[in-house]
């Protein structure tokens, strides 16, 4: 009754600067109204969004565009300026968080935020062999700690990141 599809696409440019870009489509496979707003045809995008996030090797947003080429009610491309505010924002833990401030609740647009929070992973997929390296600092790399794979008692982690790797403590009653 409804297919959403979102992808990811990300580049390094010839000025040193990356391109995070992001687009979501909802389509219905029946043509429908909204009373008051349009009317949509069989397969026609009810959503069609599109995010740019443009960012140093520091991981700030240097710039982000955003665009709206369907959607359903006549105040949805207001949700796009509070996005201007995520500009000299770091990418990093926090960014939900960030994202919230900025764009959350009546500020901003669902559909936009969700494709904000997954545009980090794509970044730091895109980013990827660097993105994997402990910081020059000593700090262990960023994906350390934030999921199950890469908790740092993990196994990957005690193969991969040794230096960073703390067994777990045994729990009272543990054989």
């Amino acid at each position: 009754m409804h297919t959403r599809r979102v992808e990811f696409r990300g580049y390094r440019r010839t000025d040193g600067l990356w391109d995070i870009e992001a687009e979501l489509t909802d389509v219905k496979p029946y043509g429908f109204a909204i009373e008051g707003e349009g009317a949509w045809a069989a397969g026609q995008p009810i959503h069609h969004m599109h995010v740019r996030v443009t960012l140093d090797d520091d991981w700030i947003v240097r710039d982000i565009a955003v665009a709206m080429d369907a959607h359903p009610h006549a105040p949805c491309p207001q949700a796009m300026a509070p996005l201007r505010a995520l500009i000299g924002q770091r990418m990093g833990r926090g960014w939900r968080k960030v994202i919230e401030q900025t764009m959350g609740g009546e500020r901003g647009c669902t559909h936009l935020r969700d494709l904000l929070v997954q545009l980090a992973t794509a970044a730091f997929q895109t980013r990827a062999p660097d993105a994997f390296a402990p910081g020059d600092d000593g700090r262990p790399p960023p994906h350390l700690g934030t999921c199950l794979t890469w908790a740092f008692d993990s196994p990957v982690v005690e193969r991969r990141y040794p230096l960073f790797y703390r067994a777990r403590a045994a729990a009272v009653g543990d054989a």
